[in-house]
């Protein structure tokens, strides 16, 4: 089969000196709506960048992106839309095929649509590895496009396993638990 060619983007402009400072979307499972910052579904079962035991936010840099990303399969389910503001960092470039190259990977290992049955054969798939690495190395998270089904070279991803400097944005206390019913 051949392999899949990835179009990198340049580096959005909130992106300087390997940290990311602006808005996060995040579009989430409503389970996990009264937890927007637990990363606990991408622990229970593993992601694309983080092995399965291992907290993650999958955010976004737009809203479409992140609607798409949590929609990947099927029709629309019922979604729970979030944002953050964040001030985050190092955070390593995943769109940068000098900087993959440094760590053994390249953009056809982080866009392989088989990560799941990698992980499932292997324990791990390659950009789990990758990002398991990046964390030994001290990075909060990778910036990536977005693999999503419509997902155009303008959809970004920022995906965290730290994140202390994210806080969401809910003025109105709407994801409180005495809201939530």
């Amino acid at each position: 089969m051949p392999s899949m060619k990835v179009f990198l983007p340049d580096m959005p402009t909130d992106l300087t000196d390997g940290r990311f400072q602006g808005t996060l979307y995040r579009a989430l499972n409503p389970v996990y709506a009264q937890q927007p910052l637990s990363g606990e579904g991408a622990r229970r079962h593993g992601g694309r960048f983080n092995p399965k035991g291992v907290p993650a936010l999958y955010c976004a840099l737009s809203v479409m992106t992140a609607i798409r990303e949590a929609n990947q399969v099927g029709s629309l389910q019922p979604t729970t839309l979030v944002s953050y503001t964040a001030n985050v960092g190092p955070v390593f470039d995943g769109r940068s095929t000098a900087d993959l190259a440094q760590f053994g990977s390249d953009p056809d290992q982080l866009a392989a649509a088989d990560w799941r049955l990698q992980m499932f054969q292997n324990g791990r798939s390659q950009s789990q590895t990758l990002a398991q690495r990046l964390i030994d190395e001290g990075f909060v998270g990778i910036c990536v496009p977005s693999f999503a089904k419509g997902a155009t070279g303008q959809d970004i991803n920022l995906v965290l396993w730290t994140w202390s400097g994210v806080e969401l944005i809910d003025d109105d206390n709407r994801l409180s638990p005495n809201t939530l019913r």
